[in-house]
């Protein structure tokens, strides 16, 4: 097993979170060209792209408000604005799994390119549940519950408008792709083009104690749907939307990555 995953906790050794480190890890061609095949045809990543994480060597996942390498800091602060609430502006905002600027439908404006990647089922399924708050939870956690709720309503109506579909995503309800889609919109909203990845990564097998890895893309794809249809329209996916007439992109993916050396199938 390769050393780098030594860089990782104990708990983070397999799964979903060093494959991603190591679609992130090598030269910044080697990396480039990784992402763009994520992205096609909408999107490519070149060299001179920035992204996070950095491989093994910069380990850090991409929180959007407090990410100068990927969006300029006038637009970073109006998206801690948005979703955090005023006494508290350097509390935590989602993480996205893999984050990069690219360039979407040839626009001279840089985009990015967000992903959400899983291993196995239950990744996927357990996160139906909406953002609760417990009594012992967080001062942040309880101070951001209802800035939060009021960001997802906006992204909500706004994605229902671009789209002319009814939309459910809520703060209550499959949180997790909520906050995604929700964040997607907001960046498209401030002008930036998006392309967001839910990616499978297939044959996870060492992952078969905590729920079922995913055989084909079919499996995935299907998981993927069947997850969203309570929040939006199946057409939804795979297809190019804008917003404000600025690109939005959700795309459903999968990859065969080793966990534990640089192979990608």
């Amino acid at each position: 097993m390769s050393g780098l995953l030594d860089r990782l906790g104990p708990k983070e050794q397999r799964g979903s979170k060093p494959r991603c480190h190591w679609l992130a890890h090598g030269t910044p061609d080697q990396v480039a060209a990784r992402l763009s095949a994520l992205a096609a045809p909408w999107a490519t990543v070149s060299p001179a792209d920035h992204w996070m994480p950095e491989g093994f060597d910069v380990r850090a996942e991409a929180q959007l408000h407090q990410a100068p390498r990927l969006i300029d800091l006038n637009i970073s602060r109006q998206l801690a604005e948005w979703w955090l609430p005023a006494a508290r502006p350097e509390a935590r905002t989602p993480n996205f799994d893999i984050a990069s600027t690219c360039t979407i439908n040839g626009a001279t404006r840089p985009g990015l390119l967000l992903i959400e990647a899983k291993a196995h089922d239950e990744e996927l399924k357990k996160e139906a549940a909406g953002r609760s708050l417990t009594r012992d939870a967080s001062l942040d956690r309880k101070a951001s519950h209802g800035t939060i709720g009021l960001a997802i309503g906006a992204a909500r109506k706004g994605l229902s408008d671009a789209t002319s579909f009814e939309w459910k995503i809520s703060r209550d309800v499959h949180y997790q792709m909520s906050n995604r889609f929700a964040w997607s919109w907001k960046l498209a909203e401030f002008g930036i083009p998006v392309v967001l990845v839910y990616l499978g990564f297939l044959k996870a097998t060492e992952m078969a104690d905590r729920g079922a890895p995913f055989a084909d893309h079919a499996t995935w794809e299907i998981l993927v749907r069947t997850h969203s249809a309570p929040l939006f329209p199946d057409p939804v996916w795979n297809q190019c939307w804008p917003v404000n007439g600025v690109p939005f992109i959700p795309l459903i993916r999968s990859l065969e990555q080793s966990f534990d050396q640089e192979t990608v199938v």
